[in-house]
């Protein structure tokens, strides 16, 4: 189940807001509980495993935490409870991906024997709720939390269907308060309501529309795009990914702020950004700063000596890249976002941050080229692409058709000025002045509906981060 349907919008959620605050206040974890792992449930029903193994990290990570806090050699406690969440990552998510390069390996210099695939497939957030875990443990190990000591308050603080699926990665320490004692007010849920509508609209209005763009291009092959069509194809996922993840977030802080919970923000406006180092403060900022504080700042940050700072940065780029996908060119997109940090920390930074028109002509062209490398996971057909973004005077196919660009822009040029307008600060800004008035209310009833009917036509695509 994703939140951009009709069984969640119009049938899980109305059922569960109902009960939730029609029950007494001590019962409504247990509910929101036991709802998560219905959420979960319908959305892996034909892998009841997936509901087990997510059970089973609820069981495993509550004991672990409080066996961390009770002994008297908890590194040891805390490095088999870390080996444990990332068993199960590295088992679904990398098998089949370490599997192919062995049997490479095998073919070109061994005797040529090829194992089997084993064929898992990814369960539904386990990328987001193994770091949530190893987050929780390694907190209660440094004592900047304690254990939790109730069995449902952890169960919803780690299963809570708002965040489960997609993230935000919400650490124990944000939302410990509000397992305990929350305020559920007719404001809260009132901004959570319009919170949620807008990313809906973000989700359906913009990133599905957009998203044809590039299913186009996928679609007609790489080797008959003109250059321009190949520059179209990358903005439009780069914003399709962005209006995506980014209208996830917010539906996900709505529901949180409906039911007295405090989901963290994720973005910030990235796409404003000045530098790569800028972009990587502002978009998914929750996964940035668990690798800053649970894998970069361990390694001693920027505290040691300069080699050593581009070492712990080149670790963390390649762990960002490898936990995003098993492929290589996923590896290849980290080392490519090292190489752009490195070379702003030791030059470019401090000239873009300067003049400021320098840093947003620079990130006009990295952005879509980094997630060029992050959207074509065949390595062959990303090197064809790259011909394609730089053959400018059309020498390397004959398979072109002539008037493609016409043809595209025709097609999308409006949208793709729209989304642009709307991947900046300006018009939440204007927006916020009316948010809460009648033609702020009247926005959202419109967005929220006009959504919902094309969710009914089926004019709708699965979260495009459901597969990391």
């Amino acid at each position: 189940m994703v939140f951009s349907s009709i069984e969640f919008i119009l049938v899980f959620l109305p059922v569960f807001l109902i009960v939730y605050f029609a029950i007494p206040a001590q019962w409504r974890n247990l509910w929101l509980f036991a709802s998560s792992i219905a959420f979960y449930a319908a959305g892996t029903w034909d892998k009841p495993q997936y509901i087990l193994i997510l059970l089973l990290s609820v069981l495993v990570n509550f004991a672990l935490g409080k066996a961390i806090e009770k002994s008297s050699k908890p590194r040891f406690i805390l490095a088999a409870g870390i080996l444990y969440n990332l068993a199960w990552l590295g088992v679904f998510k990398y098998a089949d991906f370490i599997i192919d390069n062995i049997n490479l390996l095998s073919e070109k210099f061994g005797d040529g024997h090829v194992t089997e695939h084993w064929g898992l497939l990814l369960p539904i957030g386990i990328s987001f709720y193994t770091f949530q875990a190893i987050s929780y443990l390694v907190d209660v190990y440094r004592r900047d939390v304690a254990a939790e000591r109730n069995f449902v308050s952890f169960g919803t603080y780690f299963t809570m269907f708002p965040k489960i699926t997609t993230g935000p990665i919400t650490r124990f320490a944000t939302i410990k308060k509000d397992l305990k004692n929350r305020a559920a007010s007719m404001e809260n849920f009132d901004r959570g309501l319009r919170m949620f509508a807008m990313g809906l609209g973000f989700k359906v209005l913009l990133a599905d529309r957009i998203g044809s763009c590039w299913s186009d291009i996928q679609a007609i092959g790489f080797e008959s795009i003109s250059s321009p069509v190949a520059w179209m194809g990358i903005f439009a996922y780069s914003f399709q990914l962005y209006f995506d993840f980014y209208g996830y977030s917010v539906m996900a802080m709505g529901l949180g702020r409906m039911i007295g919970y405090s989901i963290p923000q994720n973005f910030d406006h990235p796409y404003e950004s000045l530098t790569m180092t800028e972009f990587w403060r502002r978009w998914h900022m929750t996964l940035g700063s668990w690798f800053r504080d649970y894998v970069y700042i361990p390694l001693g940050g920027n505290r040691r000596a300069v080699p050593r700072v581009y070492l712990n940065l080149l670790i963390v780029w390649l762990l960002t890249g490898f936990w995003h996908g098993a492929g290589w060119n996923f590896i290849i997109w980290g080392l490519f976002l090292f190489v752009c940090i490195a070379v702003e920390k030791a030059a470019l930074k401090k000239l873009f941050d300067r003049v400021r028109i320098l840093g947003h002509i620079y990130m006009i062209f990295l952005i879509p080229l980094s997630w060029m490398i992050f959207a074509i996971t065949d390595i062959d057909q990303l090197g064809i692409y790259i011909e394609r973004l730089f053959d400018f005077a059309g020498t390397k196919s004959d398979t072109v058709f002539a008037g493609d660009f016409a043809k595209y822009w025709d097609t999308y040029g409006v949208l793709m000025i729209v989304c642009l307008i709307m991947s900046t600060s300006v018009p939440e800004r204007i927006f916020a002045r009316v948010r809460n008035g009648i033609i702020g209310t009247a926005v959202l009833f419109v967005v929220f509906w006009v959504s919902v009917y094309l969710i009914y036509l089926g004019l709708n695509d699965p979260f495009l981060y459901f597969r990391f």
